[in-house]
């Protein structure tokens, strides 16, 4: 998660989601043992975690957020060169996971976009601060 003051996300030269003003980029990555039940833990934690100016929540600012599905966060190099992907849960588990977690948000309130999940996606950002935490529940 990356406190932001901009962010787009471009899919085949055309902007799918875009803002500009501060925010999140929340880049989510799913592993095997991941849950509904995790992803709405998750949402909750985001959006209520003072980490946006004058230690407020995403929530007290009613800031945007981006979501991008990114499978790439387990990438596994203790051997060789070559990342392994093997810990990222396949797309049939991942994808509606990630949807639980755009929904989690939005019903809490959160103004969310999205990439499209695994398209290759162009994300832009301006990074605040900079701000990036990894979470994990």
């Amino acid at each position: 998660m990356q406190v932001v003051s901009q962010a787009s996300v471009e899919i085949d030269g055309e902007t799918v989601a875009t803002f500009d003003k501060p925010g999140l980029v929340i880049l989510v990555g799913v592993t095997h043992t991941d849950t509904a039940d995790v992803g709405r833990r998750l949402a909750e934690k985001v959006w209520r975690m003072r980490i946006m100016d004058d230690e407020l929540s995403a929530a007290d600012n009613d800031a945007p957020l981006l979501v991008v599905s990114q499978f790439t966060l387990y990438a596994e190099l203790s051997k060789g060169r070559r990342p392994s992907w093997s810990a990222a849960a396949p797309g049939e588990v991942s994808e509606p996971l990630v949807a639980e977690f755009v929904e989690s948000l939005r019903s809490l309130g959160a103004n969310v976009q999205t990439g499209r999940f695994g398209a290759d996606m162009k994300v832009s950002l301006t990074n605040d601060g900079p701000r990036t935490i990894w979470i994990e529940i």
